[in-house]
Protein backbone atom coordinates (compact mmCIF):
# COMPACT_ATOMS: atom_id res chain seq x y z
CA UNK A 1 0.00 0.00 0.00
CA UNK A 2 1.01 3.37 -0.86
CA UNK A 3 1.56 5.66 1.70
CA UNK A 4 0.43 9.00 1.71
CA UNK A 5 3.09 10.99 2.28
CA UNK A 6 1.82 14.20 1.62
CA UNK A 7 -0.81 13.92 4.31
CA UNK A 8 1.99 12.90 6.58
CA UNK A 9 3.93 16.20 5.53
CA UNK A 10 0.90 18.72 6.57
CA UNK A 11 -0.05 17.09 9.94
CA UNK A 12 3.78 17.21 10.77
CA UNK A 13 3.46 20.96 10.85
CA UNK A 14 1.28 20.16 14.30
CA UNK A 15 0.79 17.17 15.25
CA UNK A 16 4.69 15.75 15.18
CA UNK A 17 4.88 12.95 17.64
CA UNK A 18 1.40 11.90 16.26
CA UNK A 19 1.77 12.31 12.48
CA UNK A 20 2.40 8.74 11.50
CA UNK A 21 -0.98 7.28 13.59
CA UNK A 22 -2.47 9.73 11.74
CA UNK A 23 -1.07 8.79 8.02
CA UNK A 24 -0.34 5.63 7.95
CA UNK A 25 -2.51 3.64 6.16
CA UNK A 26 -3.41 6.42 3.92
CA UNK A 27 -3.50 5.45 -0.08
CA UNK A 28 -2.03 8.86 -1.90
CA UNK A 29 -2.41 6.58 -5.01
CA UNK A 30 -6.04 6.88 -4.70
CA UNK A 31 -6.87 10.12 -4.38
CA UNK A 32 -4.66 10.89 -7.67
CA UNK A 33 -6.02 8.21 -9.81
CA UNK A 34 -8.95 10.56 -10.44
CA UNK A 35 -6.55 13.42 -11.28
CA UNK A 36 -5.41 16.46 -9.39
CA UNK A 37 -8.78 18.39 -9.89
CA UNK A 38 -10.79 15.83 -7.53
CA UNK A 39 -7.01 15.11 -5.29
CA UNK A 40 -6.76 18.91 -4.66
CA UNK A 41 -10.55 19.03 -3.27
CA UNK A 42 -10.40 15.61 -1.07
CA UNK A 43 -7.18 17.17 0.02
CA UNK A 44 -8.69 20.57 0.73
CA UNK A 45 -11.71 19.39 2.76
CA UNK A 46 -10.00 17.19 4.80
CA UNK A 47 -7.42 19.37 6.06
CA UNK A 48 -9.83 22.24 6.35
CA UNK A 49 -9.59 21.82 10.25
CA UNK A 50 -5.96 22.18 10.53
CA UNK A 51 -5.85 25.01 7.85
CA UNK A 52 -8.15 27.01 10.46
CA UNK A 53 -6.51 25.49 13.80
CA UNK A 54 -3.02 26.55 12.54
CA UNK A 55 -3.88 29.52 11.39
CA UNK A 56 -5.59 30.56 14.27
CA UNK A 57 -2.03 29.61 16.48
CA UNK A 58 0.03 31.43 14.19
CA UNK A 59 -1.58 35.03 15.53
CA UNK A 60 -1.74 33.85 19.02
CA UNK A 61 0.43 34.31 21.81
CA UNK A 62 2.02 37.33 21.74
CA UNK A 63 1.55 39.55 24.44
CA UNK A 64 -0.87 39.18 27.65
CA UNK A 65 -0.15 42.83 29.01
CA UNK A 66 -0.67 45.75 27.71
CA UNK A 67 2.25 47.48 29.62
CA UNK A 68 5.31 47.73 27.44
CA UNK A 69 9.18 47.22 28.96
CA UNK A 70 11.12 49.72 29.94
CA UNK A 71 14.36 50.25 27.33
CA UNK A 72 16.29 47.74 27.17
CA UNK A 73 14.37 45.41 29.11
CA UNK A 74 13.75 42.30 27.50
CA UNK A 75 11.95 38.31 27.67
CA UNK A 76 12.03 34.90 26.52
CA UNK A 77 9.02 33.16 26.29
CA UNK A 78 7.24 29.52 24.73
CA UNK A 79 3.99 28.54 24.70
CA UNK A 80 1.58 26.50 22.70
CA UNK A 81 -2.20 26.56 22.06
CA UNK A 82 -4.88 24.61 21.13
CA UNK A 83 -7.49 25.26 18.43
CA UNK A 84 -10.93 23.57 19.74
CA UNK A 85 -12.28 22.17 16.13
CA UNK A 86 -16.37 21.81 16.82
CA UNK A 87 -18.75 19.22 15.27
CA UNK A 88 -19.23 21.52 11.99
CA UNK A 89 -15.22 20.69 11.19
CA UNK A 90 -14.95 17.58 12.09
CA UNK A 91 -16.22 15.77 9.08
CA UNK A 92 -17.13 16.48 5.35
CA UNK A 93 -19.42 15.75 2.61
CA UNK A 94 -18.16 14.15 -0.46
CA UNK A 95 -21.21 14.69 -2.49
CA UNK A 96 -20.98 18.62 -1.85
CA UNK A 97 -17.26 19.04 -3.44
CA UNK A 98 -18.15 19.07 -6.88
CA UNK A 99 -15.96 15.99 -7.81
CA UNK A 100 -15.88 15.14 -11.70
CA UNK A 101 -13.91 11.49 -11.21
CA UNK A 102 -15.33 10.03 -7.47
CA UNK A 103 -18.44 8.92 -6.63
CA UNK A 104 -19.47 7.08 -3.21
CA UNK A 105 -20.01 3.23 -3.88
CA UNK A 106 -23.26 2.04 -3.92
CA UNK A 107 -24.61 1.55 -0.25
CA UNK A 108 -21.75 3.30 1.23
CA UNK A 109 -21.78 6.79 2.95
CA UNK A 110 -20.37 10.27 1.63
CA UNK A 111 -19.09 11.44 4.73
CA UNK A 112 -15.89 11.30 5.98
CA UNK A 113 -13.87 12.33 8.72
CA UNK A 114 -11.58 15.56 8.48
CA UNK A 115 -7.94 14.94 9.89
CA UNK A 116 -9.21 15.95 13.35
CA UNK A 117 -12.02 14.39 12.79
CA UNK A 118 -12.78 10.76 14.51
CA UNK A 119 -10.51 7.99 14.17
CA UNK A 120 -12.39 5.93 11.66
CA UNK A 121 -12.54 5.03 8.16
CA UNK A 122 -15.13 7.07 5.69
CA UNK A 123 -17.00 6.40 3.16
CA UNK A 124 -16.10 3.92 0.33
CA UNK A 125 -15.52 5.62 -3.13
CA UNK A 126 -15.84 4.60 -6.37
CA UNK A 127 -13.57 6.00 -9.48
CA UNK A 128 -14.15 7.00 -12.40
CA UNK A 129 -12.86 7.44 -15.93
CA UNK A 130 -13.68 11.01 -17.11
CA UNK A 131 -16.23 9.68 -19.94
CA UNK A 132 -18.35 8.65 -16.78
CA UNK A 133 -16.98 4.73 -16.89
CA UNK A 134 -15.48 2.97 -13.60
CA UNK A 135 -12.69 2.68 -13.83
CA UNK A 136 -12.97 -0.63 -10.54
CA UNK A 137 -10.71 1.65 -8.19
CA UNK A 138 -11.95 2.07 -4.88
CA UNK A 139 -11.52 3.76 -1.97
CA UNK A 140 -11.95 4.94 1.51
CA UNK A 141 -11.99 8.20 3.30
CA UNK A 142 -8.83 8.44 5.13
CA UNK A 143 -9.78 8.39 9.15
CA UNK A 144 -9.26 11.50 11.21
CA UNK A 145 -6.46 11.38 14.18
CA UNK A 146 -9.28 11.19 16.78
CA UNK A 147 -8.72 14.01 18.83
CA UNK A 148 -10.21 17.82 18.17
CA UNK A 149 -7.91 20.27 18.93
CA UNK A 150 -5.17 21.51 16.29
CA UNK A 151 -2.00 22.65 18.01
CA UNK A 152 0.46 25.04 17.46
CA UNK A 153 3.78 26.68 19.58
CA UNK A 154 4.80 29.81 19.70
CA UNK A 155 8.94 30.65 20.60
CA UNK A 156 9.86 34.03 20.30
CA UNK A 157 11.58 37.18 22.25
CA UNK A 158 10.37 40.89 22.97
CA UNK A 159 12.87 43.90 23.63
CA UNK A 160 12.01 47.51 25.20
CA UNK A 161 12.59 50.19 22.95
CA UNK A 162 12.39 53.81 24.18
CA UNK A 163 9.20 55.44 23.60
CA UNK A 164 6.94 52.78 25.15
CA UNK A 165 7.37 50.32 22.33
CA UNK A 166 8.66 46.52 22.33
CA UNK A 167 9.32 44.67 19.70
CA UNK A 168 9.15 40.98 19.20
CA UNK A 169 11.33 38.23 17.15
CA UNK A 170 9.80 34.82 16.44
CA UNK A 171 12.31 33.16 14.81
CA UNK A 172 13.49 28.72 14.60
CA UNK A 173 16.23 27.56 12.37
CA UNK A 174 15.28 24.58 10.50
CA UNK A 175 15.17 21.81 12.29
CA UNK A 176 14.47 17.85 10.71
CA UNK A 177 11.86 16.51 11.88
CA UNK A 178 12.72 12.83 11.50
CA UNK A 179 12.91 10.45 8.57
CA UNK A 180 10.69 10.64 6.38
CA UNK A 181 8.59 14.01 8.19
CA UNK A 182 10.74 16.74 6.43
CA UNK A 183 11.83 20.36 7.84
CA UNK A 184 10.13 22.75 9.43
CA UNK A 185 11.22 26.42 10.01
CA UNK A 186 9.58 29.96 11.77
CA UNK A 187 9.98 33.37 11.18
CA UNK A 188 7.96 35.95 12.65
CA UNK A 189 8.04 39.60 14.10
CA UNK A 190 5.66 42.08 15.75
CA UNK A 191 5.45 45.19 17.54
CA UNK A 192 3.46 46.74 20.79
CA UNK A 193 3.14 50.79 21.33
CA UNK A 194 1.24 51.52 24.67
CA UNK A 195 -1.01 54.74 24.55
CA UNK A 196 -1.23 56.30 27.22
CA UNK A 197 2.32 57.50 27.69
CA UNK A 198 2.66 58.39 24.04
CA UNK A 199 -0.76 60.38 24.26
CA UNK A 200 -1.22 61.80 27.69
CA UNK A 201 2.91 62.09 29.20
CA UNK A 202 2.58 61.67 32.97
CA UNK A 203 -0.89 62.52 33.50
CA UNK A 204 -1.41 58.43 32.17
CA UNK A 205 -1.00 57.63 35.84
CA UNK A 206 -4.91 58.83 36.11
CA UNK A 207 -6.40 56.36 34.04
CA UNK A 208 -5.75 53.14 36.18
CA UNK A 209 -5.26 50.97 33.44
CA UNK A 210 -2.77 50.11 30.62
CA UNK A 211 -3.86 50.14 27.03
CA UNK A 212 -1.86 49.47 23.76
CA UNK A 213 -2.27 48.28 20.22
CA UNK A 214 -0.29 45.45 18.85
CA UNK A 215 0.55 43.86 15.48
CA UNK A 216 2.46 41.17 14.49
CA UNK A 217 3.34 38.18 11.29
CA UNK A 218 4.09 34.98 11.31
CA UNK A 219 5.21 32.18 8.63
CA UNK A 220 5.77 28.63 9.13
CA UNK A 221 7.86 27.14 6.43
CA UNK A 222 7.86 23.04 5.75
CA UNK A 223 9.46 20.92 3.12
CA UNK A 224 9.51 17.47 2.53
CA UNK A 225 10.96 15.46 0.02
CA UNK A 226 8.68 12.57 -1.33
CA UNK A 227 9.60 9.38 -3.22
CA UNK A 228 6.12 7.98 -3.84
CA UNK A 229 7.14 4.50 -5.98
CA UNK A 230 8.63 6.66 -9.01
CA UNK A 231 12.18 7.30 -10.01
CA UNK A 232 14.40 9.51 -7.92
CA UNK A 233 14.83 11.79 -10.73
CA UNK A 234 11.21 12.74 -10.10
CA UNK A 235 11.94 15.00 -7.74
CA UNK A 236 8.81 14.34 -5.70
CA UNK A 237 8.22 17.17 -2.91
CA UNK A 238 6.17 18.95 -0.66
CA UNK A 239 6.64 23.05 -0.51
CA UNK A 240 4.31 24.73 2.32
CA UNK A 241 3.83 28.02 3.92
CA UNK A 242 1.61 29.10 6.35
CA UNK A 243 1.28 32.55 7.17
CA UNK A 244 -0.31 34.43 9.96
CA UNK A 245 -1.10 38.26 10.47
CA UNK A 246 -2.71 39.88 13.72
CA UNK A 247 -3.88 43.44 15.07
CA UNK A 248 -5.16 43.57 18.21
CA UNK A 249 -6.55 46.52 21.25
CA UNK A 250 -5.26 45.39 24.79
CA UNK A 251 -6.24 46.65 28.14
CA UNK A 252 -4.79 44.88 31.38
CA UNK A 253 -4.21 46.43 35.15
CA UNK A 254 -1.53 44.86 37.65
CA UNK A 255 -2.08 43.80 40.60
CA UNK A 256 0.87 43.29 42.46
CA UNK A 257 2.18 39.71 40.56
CA UNK A 258 -0.98 39.42 38.32
CA UNK A 259 -1.54 40.84 35.72
CA UNK A 260 -4.99 39.88 33.65
CA UNK A 261 -6.17 41.56 30.34
CA UNK A 262 -8.40 41.48 27.60
CA UNK A 263 -7.98 42.34 23.68
CA UNK A 264 -9.80 42.55 20.27
CA UNK A 265 -9.01 42.80 17.18
CA UNK A 266 -8.47 41.37 13.19
CA UNK A 267 -6.94 38.70 12.05
CA UNK A 268 -6.07 36.60 9.10
CA UNK A 269 -3.93 33.41 7.55
CA UNK A 270 -3.53 31.98 4.31
CA UNK A 271 -1.54 28.95 3.06
CA UNK A 272 0.16 28.08 -0.12
CA UNK A 273 0.96 24.41 -0.09
CA UNK A 274 2.13 22.74 -3.54
CA UNK A 275 2.50 18.97 -3.97
CA UNK A 276 5.71 19.59 -6.90
CA UNK A 277 7.25 17.25 -8.87
CA UNK A 278 6.16 13.87 -11.71
CA UNK A 279 3.65 11.30 -10.34
CA UNK A 280 2.78 8.33 -12.10
CA UNK A 281 0.00 6.29 -11.29
CA UNK A 282 -1.71 2.82 -12.60
CA UNK A 283 -5.91 3.84 -12.95
CA UNK A 284 -6.58 0.87 -13.83
CA UNK A 285 -4.82 -3.04 -14.57
CA UNK A 286 -3.44 -1.85 -18.12
CA UNK A 287 -3.54 2.27 -18.40
CA UNK A 288 -1.51 4.53 -16.41
CA UNK A 289 -1.51 8.46 -15.50
CA UNK A 290 1.41 11.18 -14.99
CA UNK A 291 0.46 13.91 -13.47
CA UNK A 292 3.14 16.78 -12.57
CA UNK A 293 2.85 19.37 -9.70
CA UNK A 294 -0.74 18.00 -9.25
CA UNK A 295 -1.49 19.72 -6.00
CA UNK A 296 -1.28 23.57 -5.49
CA UNK A 297 -3.17 24.90 -2.41
CA UNK A 298 -3.13 28.72 -2.18
CA UNK A 299 -6.00 30.59 0.03
CA UNK A 300 -7.35 32.41 3.02
CA UNK A 301 -8.31 30.45 5.68
CA UNK A 302 -9.56 33.32 8.34
CA UNK A 303 -10.28 36.44 8.26
CA UNK A 304 -12.43 38.26 10.49
CA UNK A 305 -12.58 39.43 14.26
CA UNK A 306 -11.37 37.51 17.78
CA UNK A 307 -11.27 38.56 21.29
CA UNK A 308 -9.59 37.14 24.08
CA UNK A 309 -9.22 37.11 27.72
CA UNK A 310 -6.56 35.87 29.96
CA UNK A 311 -3.54 36.90 32.37
CA UNK A 312 -0.07 37.14 33.42
CA UNK A 313 1.93 35.73 36.72
CA UNK A 314 5.38 37.47 37.50
CA UNK A 315 7.30 36.20 39.93
CA UNK A 316 10.55 37.07 39.62
CA UNK A 317 12.05 36.48 36.96
CA UNK A 318 9.97 34.01 35.89
CA UNK A 319 6.50 34.66 34.36
CA UNK A 320 3.61 32.49 33.61
CA UNK A 321 1.04 33.25 30.63
CA UNK A 322 -2.78 31.98 29.64
CA UNK A 323 -5.55 33.39 27.64
CA UNK A 324 -8.54 31.85 25.77
CA UNK A 325 -9.70 33.45 22.71
CA UNK A 326 -12.75 33.51 20.80
CA UNK A 327 -12.93 33.36 16.66
CA UNK A 328 -13.59 31.02 14.08
CA UNK A 329 -12.77 28.38 16.05
CA UNK A 330 -12.35 28.55 19.99
CA UNK A 331 -8.19 28.31 21.25
CA UNK A 332 -7.17 28.31 24.08
CA UNK A 333 -3.20 29.33 25.51
CA UNK A 334 -0.28 28.46 27.79
CA UNK A 335 3.17 29.50 28.21
CA UNK A 336 6.03 30.62 30.49
CA UNK A 337 8.41 32.92 30.30
CA UNK A 338 11.50 34.41 31.95
CA UNK A 339 13.34 38.03 31.36
CA UNK A 340 13.73 41.77 33.25
CA UNK A 341 10.91 44.14 32.89
CA UNK A 342 7.26 44.01 33.18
Amino acid sequence: MKKCYSIKAILALSLFAFVQKASAQQDVGSLFVSGPADATKLVNAYFNPLYKGLGLGLTDGWTNTAKSKGFLKFDIRFSGSGALVPQSGRSYDVNSLGLSNIKTAPGSSSIGPTAFGDDEVGGRMQVYTSSGIPTGKFFNLPKGVGFHIVPAVQLQGTLGLPKNIDVTLRAMPKIKLGDDLGSLSMIGFGVKFELLPLIMGKTEKLIPVDIAIAGGFTQYKYDLDLNIDNASSSDQRIDAKFNGVNIDAIVSKQILFFTPFASVGYQTSKTNLKALGTYRFETSATTSATYVDPISVKQTDIDGIRASLGFQLKFGFFKVYSSYTVAKYSLFNFGLGFGIGK
